[in-house]
């Protein structure tokens, strides 16, 4: 490669300058954005509010209520189902956000894990 940037691109090293800035501010904004999103809790419920589930951006269960009323001895399934619900709820919530979050910092583009 020649000096200063690519062969037959004037000014090419000064893009290339441009374009690292650029590629580190973006890794910049993409780290914060990780941190407060690990720092956010996501919170759903299920049955009617009967189990209530929250977890963390970084897709840790944080909590996990139930309403006394939604035990019964009689039907243990049904409670495993909300409390699957409600959590699964939760993680959608968060990775949406994630998601989201990386689509407004790269701008739509899709970078295939580049970053």
């Amino acid at each position: 490669m020649a000096k200063g940037g690519f062969r037959g691109m004037p000014g090419g090293g000064m893009n290339q300058m441009a374009m690292m800035k650029q590629a580190q501010k973006m890794q910049q904004d993409m780290l914060r954005m990780q941190e407060e999103l690990e720092n956010k809790v996501f919170t759903a419920s299920a049955g009617g509010g009967m189990v209530t589930a929250s977890v963390s951006g970084s897709r840790e269960l944080k909590n996990l209520e139930i309403k006394p009323e939604a035990v019964d001895p009689d039907d243990v399934e049904m409670l495993q189902d909300m409390i699957i619900a409600a959590i699964n709820e939760a993680m959608r919530a968060a990775e949406t956000e994630s998601a989201n979050n990386m689509s407004k910092l790269t701008g739509g583009m899709n970078l295939g894990g580049l970053f």
